[in-house]
This record gives C-alpha cells, sequence and structure tokens, in this order.
C-alpha cells in the first residue's frame, strides 16, 4: 500500500486538481486498493485529511473511495472564559490535543481568575513559570494546527489615555515574543468607564494598527463587547453600532446570543450583524456551569439551527471548569461547526461517550443521559434529560393505582441500571481524568439509584400487603437520604452553588411523587403516620430586578443564601432583592457584598413580617461587606432596596441570612 500526504501543489496532487476543494482548510482523500491519497488545500487541510484517514483505519474494513471535505466556519473551538477554578496546565495540554484529532482551530485562552490575564496585574508580563507554560501552550497548539488566542480583559480597572495603550502594547509584544499570534481583548461583565464603546474602538483599532497590520503574521483581532447579548444592550446608547461603524473591518466581534445563555438561529445573526455591519463570533455558553457548579452538564449539544453557516465569522464553547468531562459537549461542537446541515446532536454525543470511555460507554451513557439539565438557573437555560426514559416515568406515574402497572418492571431496571453505572464507572481505571471529575456526582447518582430501587420496594410490597417488607424498605430510603443529604453537603463545596446535584429533572420528581404515594396509602391502610421528607426549599425569593428573578436559593443547614450572580446588574430606584420566609424567623445575621462598599451604602436594608410595613436595620461595614450588628426577631421578609435616586450597578457576590 502506497500513502500520499501532500499539498494541492505537490506533483503526485496534480490529477486530481479538480477534485480539491478551493476552501480554506479543505481536504481530499481517496483510498484505492493500492494506494492512499491525503492531499490538502493547504496545510490544516493535509493535517485534517489524515485525521480523517486515522478515523477510517480504525474500523474493521478501510473502504475504498473518496472523499471531499471542508469546514462550515473558519474559526471553530473553545473559550476558556469561566468563573471558578482555571484548568491545570496539563488538562489544557490534554484540551489542545483534542481540539487537533476534532478538526477544531481555536483555543481562547481568557481564564476569569487568571490575575495576568484581567485586573488586577494585565500591565504587568507573567511571571517565568507561567510564561513558559504560555509558551508550551502555544507550540502544542501549533503542533495540532490550533490558534492559541491570547486574550487581556482590562476594562475594569484600564483609564483612556497614552500610558494605558502603551501598556497593552507592551503586553503584547511581550506575548508575542512567547510565541502567540492570534490576540483578543475583552470588554465583557465590567461597569464604569471600561464600558465606553468610542474609547473602545479607539484602542482596537489603535492595536490593530501599531500591532496587527505592523506584524503580518497575527490573526485578525478579537474583542467580546460589554454587550455581548441581545438582553443588555441598550438602542439609546447605541453601543453597538458604535462598534459596527468605528471598528476596523478586520476585528471580530463576540455575541453569546439574545441573553447570556442561548442558542443561536437565523433572527439572531441577523439582527446583530445588522448592528456591527459585520459577521458575529459566536461565544456559545454550553457546557458552561458556573452559575450551576453543583451539576454536572453531560448532555449533547443542541439547540443552535443548521441555516446559519454564512452568518458567523467563528464559533466557540465556553466549558466547564472541569476540563475532560466538558469534552462531551465539545465533541459535539466540533462536529456541528464542521458540517451545519448534516450535524446530528445525539450521534456525536455517543460517539464523544464511546471515545471518552470505549470499555465503559454504556456506564457513562447512562450515567450522562440522567445528568444533562441545569435545574433552576437565573439565566433560565434548560436541557433535556432522561429522554428515553421519561414517557416510561410519565407513564408508569398515571397508573399508580393500577393492580399491575405496566411500567413496573421499566422503572424497576432504570433504578438497577444507575446503580450498576455508578459502580462501573467509580472502580475503573480507564479513563481517571473523567472519573475523578465526575466522583462526587457518582457517588450521588448511586445513593440514588439505590433510592429508587427501594422506593420500588415500597410500592410493590403495597400491592402484596406485605407492610414488613414496605417498613424496611422505607427505613432504608431513610438512611439513603441521610447519605444524599452528607454527600451534598460535603462535596464541591464552592462558594456558589455548593453540593451535588444528580438526575434532578425526570428522576427526583418521579422519586419524590412515589414516595409521597407510597407513605400516604400506606398510612391510609395501617392507620400508622409514617414520616415524608423531601428535600425542597420553602423560603423563596422576592426581587423586582428582572435580571434576579429566577435566582436560586440555596440551603445548608441554617444558613440560607441567594445564589450569586457573575455579571454585573444595573439596580434602578426602588429595585430591591431578598428572601420571604415559609414562617416567621429570628436571623442571627444578614451579610450582603455588592462588590463594593458604596454600593449598598446607597440603599437600605430592611425586615417585614407582612410584605407591606418595613424597618430599616442597623449593620456595619466590613470592606465591601454589610453585616448585620445584632440578632433580629419576627422576620418573614429581608431585602436590600435602593431607596436613592440613583441607578447603579452591582456585583451580587453574597446575600447570606443565618436562622437562629
Amino acid at each position: 500500500m502506497n500513502v500520499y500526504i501532500t499539498d494541492k501543489n505537490s506533483k503526485s496532487a496534480k490529477k486530481f486538481a479538480s477534485k480539491i476543494p478551493n476552501k480554506k482548510e479543505g481536504y481530499y482523500l481517496r483510498i484505492e486498493k493500492n494506494n492512499i491519497y491525503v492531499i490538502g488545500n493547504d496545510s490544516r487541510g493535509t493535517y485534517y485529511g489524515l485525521r480523517t484517514l486515522e478515523q477510517l483505519l480504525s474500523k474493521p474494513e478501510l473502504p475504498l473511495g473518496e472523499i471531499i471535505d471542508y469546514p462550515d466556519l473558519p474559526n471553530r473551538g473553545v473559550v476558556e472564559g469561566f468563573y471558578g477554578t482555571p484548568w491545570s496546565h496539563e488538562k489544557r495540554i490534554r484540551q489542545i490535543e483534542f481540539y487537533g484529532k476534532h478538526k477544531l482551530n481555536t483555543y481562547i485562552y481568557g481564564p476569569k481568575d487568571d490575575p495576568y490575564h484581567s485586573s488586577p496585574n494585565w500591565r504587568l508580563p507573567y511571571p517565568e513559570k507561567e510564561a513558559l507554560q504560555i509558551k508550551e501552550l502555544v507550540q502544542k497548539s501549533n503542533e495540532n494546527y490550533v490558534d492559541f488566542v491570547w486574550a487581556i480583559h482590562p476594562g475594569k480597572d484600564i483609564s483612556w489615555n497614552e500610558e494605558d495603550r502603551q501598556n497593552l502594547l507592551k503586553k503584547f509584544e511581550k506575548m508575542y515574543a512567547l510565541g502567540v499570534r492570534a490576540f483578543a481583548v475583552f470588554f465583557d461583565d465590567i461597569s464604569g468607564e471600561g464600558t465606553n464603546p468610542q474609547k473602545q474602538a479607539e484602542l482596537l483599532n489603535f492595536l490593530h494598527n501599531e500591532f496587527v497590520a505592523q506584524k503580518k503574521d497575527v490573526n485578525p483581532l478579537i474583542m467580546c463587547p460589554t454587550e455581548y447579548n441581545k438582553a443588555w444592550s441598550n438602542p439609546e446608547k447605541r453601543y453597538l453600532e458604535t462598534l459596527g461603524e468605528t471598528l476596523h473591518p478586520s476585528i471580530e466581534i463576540m455575541w453569546t446570543g439574545n441573553t447570556v445563555v442561548a442558542d443561536i438561529d437565523k433572527p439572531t445573526m441577523q439582527w446583530i450583524n445588522a448592528k456591527i455591519k459585520r459577521k458575529a463570533y459566536i461565544w456559545w455558553n454550553f457546557p458552561v456551569s458556573d452559575y450551576v457548579r453543583n451539576h454536572m452538564l453531560l448532555g449533547p449539544a443542541y439547540g443552535n439551527t443548521s441555516d446559519i453557516k454564512n452568518d458567523m465569522s467563528g464559533f466557540v464553547s465556553n466549558p466547564m471548569e472541569h476540563p475532560e468531562a466538558s469534552k462531551i459537549a465539545i465533541y459535539g461542537v466540533a462536529d456541528y461547526t464542521w458540517n451545519l446541515e448534516k450535524y446530528n446532536s445525539d450521534t456525536a454525543w455517543k460517539n464523544a461517550i464511546a471515545e471518552m470511555m470505549p470499555e465503559n460507554k454504556e456506564a457513562l451513557l447512562t450515567f450522562a443521559k440522567h445528568n444533562s439539565d441545569l435545574g433552576a438557573n437565573g439565566h433560565r437555560y434548560r436541557r433535556e434529560e432522561s429522554v428515553d426514559f421519561k414517557p416510561i416515568a410519565e407513564n408508569f406515574l398515571k397508573n399508580l393505582e393500577a393492580l399491575h402497572n405496566p411500567e413496573n418492571q421499566s422503572v424497576t431496571e432504570e433504578f438497577e441500571k444507575m446503580v450498576w453505572a455508578s459502580e462501573q464507572l467509580l472502580k475503573t481505571s480507564e479513563n481517571k481524568y473523567l472519573t475523578e471529575e465526575l466522583h462526587p456526582w457518582l457517588l450521588q447518582f448511586q445513593l440514588v439509584g439505590k433510592t429508587g430501587v427501594s422506593v420500588m420496594k415500597m410500592y410493590n410490597s403495597l400491592k402484596s400487603r406485605d407492610y414488613q417488607e414496605f417498613k424496611s424498605a422505607y427505613t432504608n430510603v431513610q438512611n439513603l437520604q441521610k447519605q444524599m443529604f452528607e454527600t451534598d453537603q460535603n462535596y464541591n463545596q464552592n462558594p456558589y452553588q455548593p453540593g451535588v446535584k444528580t438526575a434532578t429533572l425526570v428522576i427526583e420528581p418521579l422519586l419524590n411523587q412515589l414516595l409521597k404515594y407510597n407513605i400516604s396509602k400506606f398510612n391510609a391502610e395501617t392507620g400508622e403516620n409514617l414520616k415524608l421528607s423531601l428535600n425542597f426549599n420553602p423560603n423563596t425569593l422576592i426581587t423586582n430586578i428582572k435580571q434576579l428573578e429566577n435566582q436560586p436559593l440555596g440551603q445548608k443547614g441554617n444558613v440560607l443564601r441567594i445564589s450569586p450572580a457573575l455579571e454585573y446588574i444595573s439596580l434602578k430606584t426602588n429595585d430591591f432583592l431578598g428572601i420571604e420566609f415559609e414562617k416567621i424567623v429570628t436571623l442571627k445575621s444578614v451579610i450582603i457584598d455588592f462588590g463594593e462598599e458604596t454600593r449598598i451604602s446607597k440603599g437600605k436594608i430592611q425586615i417585614s413580617t407582612d410584605g407591606n410595613q418595613w424597618k430599616s436595620v442597623n449593620g456595619t461595614f466590613k470592606k465591601s461587606r454589610w453585616e448585620s450588628s445584632q440578632t433580629i426577631e419576627n422576620v418573614k421578609f429581608v431585602r436590600f432596596i435602593n431607596d436613592s435616586k440613583q441607578t447603579y450597578d452591582i456585583q451580587l457576590k453574597q446575600f447570606e441570612v443565618t436562622e437562629e
């Protein structure tokens, strides 16, 4: 077998000239009985042709024929732009190798918690260790035909003067010396003077003229605007139009869609492209989980339409802080951005799972299909979960009173399969990178499965009037609930959404409804009074701020908190945010942190017994945090209200109350 690997300019490629796609990164692959030709339109095209050949060689028999292939989008990949624990250097290396394997050509390096990417140290060069790591990432990207895009986030404290323009230029030169040949400037999630679109455009044009155009080997600049989604755009201020009219035409502008977390369709692209006078560069906020950190998002990458390939200049996925687990969705993004019209999210999802854990693909599939939804969240973004099992669960619940429920066996088997899948994944040595990330969720998933098995035993023992068996299963459920509570309290204790949630969209409601039915029916038949314990929060959020109306409440022991919000929120006169308690309580403390002391001092912290009559609470400031100064009695409602005549931006970093 002869193998010819070349580009379109070689002698061996001439006879296939009409077959080679005249498209950037395109390739022609021909497999004959005795010859294989891999011919790229350019070097990346040749590389991608080899990746396809590599896939075909893994099949039992190499098929004969030809493939003419090229990507729909010029820029395809990932933006490491989430809040939370940045990826380790080793895991970034693994990510870049994964991108090359799956024909993704873009890795935007923009970790929110890298102090040399953002404030306070964006003006300073990286220390030697970190600089060498950046250099290694660039080298690994080049090896895998990936553009390493280094992003800077100066908007929190930038001064619109010559000194800071030169600071940016110097920083770019430092990164250029490390091998970086693609750059981005982010102005997202900031407030104040840094949001000025005219100044932003002037700065970007300066960097284009004085750096990009001078270097000749640097890619066009990418910017993330302050108004990066439609819901936050202010037509009166013409922010987006200013960028569109002022920015150099080569500069890319990123866009997340109609909201912060949104899927992309034709109307979305038509609206934004008209504003910015160019094709938007999509920043897709999936599978990022920095606003639902107690969930693991392992479902398919779906929701973006297939008719927008000519409307986008690029498409990058913002992943989870769990890099290995993120690959399931990133695999789908790679398939989607290469060929939008032929993309099948379910096929890509199952292929990704099989690639991640070929020896345990069935167990991982079982786990992943029940861990895809985000739960209630401030962005109102939801995903399908337990898709195949959902109609079975619904039919089962419809037939609870039937002597022989038609779905009885199917439901029991699903719970048993959950237990089996967890056990397999917890004990396997395959892909330890992944199982280490999943570990807390696997423990919880196993407990949920075991609970399901016991709740089904309760149900079936009711049918046979075996009340002793019922009480034995009931006791087991109580023990399992205690273990689930302890897992939720002890694992993944981040300060935002601590704990471990799994199988919440279909499985959890099924268990709760069935458990309620079982205990109610048992008590009615026996005259006993077994207690029902379900996981729910009887307290509620109160607010008139649209951006926060879906913000979840979390509780650990006697501490109740409003889930923090990562983005800036505009607080108008008489806007309020707080909590309504299920009953009158006494509060040991109230802690509120809006990012700066002055933001809280412009309003009042108030309590009420009826939601109509309010009285203010005294407290003290500790840096940006306000804390109540004494025990507060007779509280049904607690809130912060902006009673000033000024609108100002806040960051909801903490709103936490502790009951006595």
